[in-house]
């Protein structure tokens, strides 16, 4: 440590040496200024900072060598218009430098003058975010911006999960510029500030009063106090009488109160009630050894002093200021520069005027010396004072403090870098950036009321104006909503179940129902919730869908009831007559079945022929037996056993298909006899989207929407109905009476229209799964409540029981199993058709193929010579009916030859192949026994 300063105080000395080697002489003294207000909170701290900064800057030799560093202070006296004359007369001075000033309104004016003059200023309490860089080049702000604490305390709403809050505010720059950001921060994570209460500076109690019962008329409980230090307590003693510091309130307090407790001491036991339970955000600086001994010296400095208040944040900021000025000055010095003043031209004394604005003299050196404070890269006492490219400290931080007993408890720290966390930003600095909700965290709080619940944060607002509620006023399903001759004369399902919510919850909320409507016509509903948007109505109560661009606008409870989209259509009893019988099939579907009947039969026929008696027979009996067999099996009553393979195989396949004709032609039949039929042929959302029919809707309501722009249905097609009467009329028409051939609705409109009107059923599916709930204000904390008493209606069986007594059951039915029974056709057997015609075919190939072996087999079984005369005798009577006598083919004969032998029983064949067979051994031996004779 000893060396490195050595090391600095050497190359200070060679600095100082080269500069006198040419020829530039430093001065013996340099000016700063320091604007605050002797006699404040932040003011008591910061003057003896101040001054014991300077002292400890002219002691080192390290900065400033040979030069000593004057300071001017100026009392502003917590006055705009007395610290502006006091900075002007700063400026007289010709200061290179200003500290300060303290107040944000006073930092907008002499930020201008400083402008013009080139004279940066450093100010440790101005912390305005509106003070730019971008406005006033020559502000530069030493302390942190009130831009960052405003959005630790959105942090702070966020992690507890408020929605509203109400801000308090001093009526000044400093006031209006931290409310301003406040609400752009709150914005960001979807909560609001729901009332401003702004106190004008220098106000009386009875002002502050009035104030405060104004905004504690207001919903919520959640407020942000924004003020200055000097007059901020008497606010808490005010909110006290009020009875707004108890149980059910929360406050969270900019660091003005951190500076006022931390300056105080052990306070007052009185006014240490008055705040207990309360958040408090204090500039966090970090602990060190510097620190600690400077406490101590400003602590003997100011019993020296008789100083009654103690130390702050703000003082250590004062401090570093002028740590950051003396280095930004010596850098200045060592790169050459001069501090010259000269004259500004514009700036010339009037005549008659005892202003002496000539005195006003420009810095020559100002820019450069900006530029050196701008590079500034040091530690003190508040940590790592380094400016960004926004002129603003890097790596704002802050403690969260809670009040409690006579002093306050570290329960967290919020950071630029991680948000807010349990461990110091020095710890997370050495980590990844992490500010993820799941992250964020804090230690248990004593709220006011000395409770650790967490705060609702509001209540129904006590301004004596009930619940604005919009209902529907329309001329059918009152059902629904049924509203009599007086606007508190409203009843319905849907009102039903929101009184019975409404009486769950644990505050009263007073109700005023306001009709919209002449109930002629049904009103738009995106309409009733565009009033809730631009706060004509506080909610809206009736059968509100819950889509998607609604909920653009307004929050939406829970739905209390499903109201999908359905299709209702007209359906007519068939009418039965002689004929019916012959309706479950089509005339194609009937030719073709009569056809495969018949070809299986005759197929049947050509397997069994050679080998089942029951199949043979004189020509007009196997006909008769084809057609009988054929028939037969359509009752499974043939009496006709088959014996081949080939035959049994193609039966079993047959009877299978006859099977499934049967069932289906009984189906088709029994619906066409006892079922209601489609009028329009409507069946479903698909064909109902292809087909060029009109349909209806319920006017006002989102389904044309829907239809539009979801299911790209034409304009021109669809029909707004109010009634339903309208409905019935529309549906009973047609379209080629100029009605519909549909109407989509949703289902509990669809219930109850069908409880009276049995011509009618849905068609189709539900295809949409929007509910129905109450509409509220955007983030209006009585939606997450109302969804909470819902629920609790639903668990206890209430919601239910409200249902029943409104919504009868429709006494029509709604199941669509039997709509629309149509006649069966070829398409829907084909498959099945094929696949038996196929096998039939497979059977024949297999059975010729076999008949044809057997053929060549038997041609080739003849002797070569005619046989004796006995023998022929007995061939003859055998196989007479196979041919006629001539000579024996050795292969294949005619066709008519093939089919004479296909018709000879197949056992005869074989009897005369095994007798040939015989002969010829027979003859074989003969011949052998000539041979051995001779």
């Amino acid at each position: 440590m000893g060396a490195g300063r050595l090391l600095v105080l050497c190359l200070a000395l060679c600095a100082a040496a080269a500069a006198a080697q040419r020829g530039i002489r430093r001065p013996r003294t340099v000016s700063v200024g320091a604007l605050f207000t002797y006699e404040s909170t932040i003011g008591r701290a910061a003057r003896l900072a101040i001054e014991l900064a300077v002292d400890d800057v002219n002691a080192d030799r390290t900065v400033l060598a040979g030069t000593t560093l004057n300071l001017i202070s100026q009392d502003t006296n917590c006055s705009g218009f007395l610290g502006t004359i006091e900075a002007l007369q700063l400026m007289e001075k010709n200061v290179v430098a200003v500290i300060g000033p303290q107040s944000s309104g006073i930092g907008h004016v002499i930020s201008h003058v400083v402008n013009e003059l080139h004279v940066p200023l450093l100010s440790f309490a101005a912390t305005d975010p509106t003070l730019s860089a971008s406005e006033y080049p020559y502000f530069l702000r030493s302390t942190i911006s009130d831009y960052f604490q405003m959005h630790a305390v959105a942090s702070i709403i966020d992690y507890f999960q408020w929605k509203e809050v109400t801000a308090i505010f001093v009526d000044d720059d400093y006031g209006r510029g931290g409310v301003s950001v406040l609400g752009d921060a709150l914005g960001a994570k979807r909560a609001r500030i729901s009332h401003k209460a702004a106190i004008p500076p220098n106000s009386d109690t009875d002002l502050i009063n009035d104030v405060l019962f104004r905004a504690n008329m207001m919903e919520s409980r959640v407020f942000v106090v924004h003020v200055n230090p000097d007059a901020g307590m008497r606010i808490f003693a005010i909110a006290n009488k009020l009875q707004m510091m108890g149980t059910g309130y929360v406050w969270i307090v900019t660091d003005w109160l951190a500076a006022v407790l931390d300056s105080s001491g052990p306070g007052d036991p009185k006014a240490m009630s008055y705040i207990q339970g309360l958040i408090v955000l204090r500039q966090h600086t970090p602990d060190s050894d510097a620190k600690r001994k400077f406490v101590a010296k400003w602590n003997n400095a100011a019993n020296n002093r008789s100083i009654a208040s103690g130390m702050n944040s703000y003082g250590f900021y004062a401090y570093d200021s002028v740590w950051v000025v003396a280095r930004a000055i010596n850098e200045y010095l060592n790169s050459g520069q001069q501090i010259t003043f000269s004259a500004d031209p514009r700036l010339h004394n009037s005549n008659g005027s005892s202003l002496r604005l000539s005195k006003l003299k420009i810095f020559d050196g100002g820019d450069q010396l900006l530029q050196q404070l701008l590079l500034t890269n040091m530690t003190g006492l508040t940590g790592l004072v380094q400016f960004n490219a926004d002129r603003n400290l890097v790596r704002p931080a802050y403690d969260i403090l809670n009040v409690g007993g006579t002093g306050s408890r570290l329960i967290g720290y919020w950071s630029n870098y991680s948000g807010l966390s349990v461990s110091s930003p020095e710890i997370l600095y050495r980590k990844p950036p992490n500010t993820s909700t799941s992250a964020q965290q804090l230690h248990s709080v004593v709220w006011p009321g000395d409770t650790t619940t967490k705060p609702r944060g509001w209540v129904f607002p006590n301004n004596g104006q009930p619940l604005r509620v919009g209902v529907p006023n329309k001329p059918s399903f009152r059902e629904l909503v049924s509203v009599g001759k007086g606007p508190d004369n409203v009843t319905g399902y849907s009102v039903d179940i929101f009184n019975a919510a409404i009486k769950l919850l644990p505050y009263p909320v007073p109700c005023q129902f306001i009709t919209i409507g002449d109930g002629s016509k049904n009103p738009n509903y995106d309409d009733i919730i565009s009033r809730i948007a631009t706060n004509a109505l506080d909610a809206a109560v009736g059968d509100f869908a819950i889509v998607r661009n609604r909920t653009k606008i307004a929050e939406f409870t829970q739905p209390y009831i499903e109201a999908g989209l359905v299709i209702v259509a007209p359906v007519r009893k068939a009418n039965s007559n002689a004929w019916a019988f012959f309706k479950p099939f089509t005339l194609e579907m009937w030719c073709v079945t009569g056809t495969l009947f018949i070809f299986v039969g005759v197929v049947v026929w050509i397997l069994e022929h050679r080998s089942n008696e029951e199949f043979r027979g004189s020509p007009r009996r196997q006909i008769l037996t084809i057609f009988w067999f054929s028939f037969s099996t359509m009752f499974f009553a043939h009496r006709e056993n088959t014996v081949s393979a080939l035959g049994r195989f193609v039966l079993i396949i047959w009877l299978f298909v006859v099977l499934i004709i049967n069932s289906s032609y009984t189906a088709s039949l029994t619906s066409i006899l006892t079922v209601q039929q489609l009028a329009t042929g409507i069946t479903g959302l698909d064909n109902l989207v292809a087909s060029a029919l009109p349909i209806g809707y319920p006017a006002g309501k989102f389904v044309r929407n829907y239809l539009i722009d979801e299911l790209n249905i034409p304009e021109s097609r669809l029909v707004p109905l109010s009634t339903v009467e309208e409905y019935a009329n529309a549906l009973n028409r047609g379209p080629k009476d100029g009605g519909v051939a549909a109407v989509v609705d949703e289902m509990p409109c669809v219930e109850i229209f069908l409880s009276t009107h049995c011509n009618f059923r849905i068609v189709g599916q539900e295809f949409t799964k929007e509910g129905w709930g109450f509409a509220f204000q955007r983030d209006s904390p009585l939606a997450a409540d109302l969804s909470t008493a819902i629920l609790q209606l639903s668990e206890s069986g209430q919601l239910q029981r409200i249902h029943d007594e409104w919504l009868t059951d429709p006494t029509c039915g709604d199941d669509d199993s039997g709509l629309g029974a149509v006649r069966l056709g070829l398409g829907s057997f084909w498959g099945l058709f094929l696949l038996c015609a196929l096998i039939c075919v497979f059977a024949l190939m297999v059975y010729f193929a076999r008949i044809c072996w057997q053929y060549s087999r038997y041609s080739s079984s003849e002797p070569p010579s005619e046989p004796s005369d006995s023998a022929a005798a007995v061939t003859t009577a055998t196989i007479a009916q196979i041919r006629p006598e001539k000579p024996k083919p050795t292969r294949l004969g005619s066709f008519k030859e093939l089919i004479q032998f296909a018709d000879t029983k197949e056992e005869e064949i074989k009897k005369v192949m095994k007798r040939r067979l015989s002969e010829k051994d027979t003859r074989a031996t003969g011949s052998a026994h000539s041979v051995s004779s001779a």
